[in-house]
């Protein structure tokens, strides 16, 4: 078995217009911890996270209106973006997913949020929906 397999659901992406807005509901109507915001400056998102057990959900909100979660936003409207899973060697996940002809988004790990090196499946390889791997050091 592959030591790339992913590893549980580190997180779901939820694109909202505010985080400031969506952060009422989450923290004081479902009394989730917020951990931490940050700006996603490479992927034009400011995130916030919130534990969930040992997942987390992700707040996306967007930076510009040339940000992939404004255009999702725009298209969709507020809601679940993608779902991500965590994998301990990015690089070889990868290679292995393309060699059964899985498309991807990133060929190579990009800068995520807590450091972490992200990439994403191509939604129309994967039944419409968007997954994402995450490896965190």
């Amino acid at each position: 078995m592959s030591k790339s397999i992913p590893k549980k659901i580190d997180h779901i992406g939820i694109a909202v217009k505010s985080i400031h807005e969506a952060l009422v509901f989450y923290t004081d109507s479902l009394q989730m911890e917020l951990l931490a915001i940050e700006e996603v400056k490479s992927q034009k998102v400011k995130v916030a996270f919130l534990q969930v057990g040992e997942s987390k959900i992700e707040l996306l909100e967007p930076l510009s209106e040339d940000s992939p979660i404004a255009s999702f936003i725009n298209k969709r409207g507020e809601g679940i973006h993608h779902v991500a899973f965590g994998v301990s060697s990015i690089e070889e996940r990868i290679q292995e997913i393309k060699t059964k002809g899985v498309v991807m988004i990133h060929n190579e790990p990009v800068p995520g949020a807590g450091g972490a090196q992200v990439a994403f499946l191509h939604p129309k390889s994967a039944h419409g929906v968007l997954y994402e791997f995450c490896e965190k050091k």
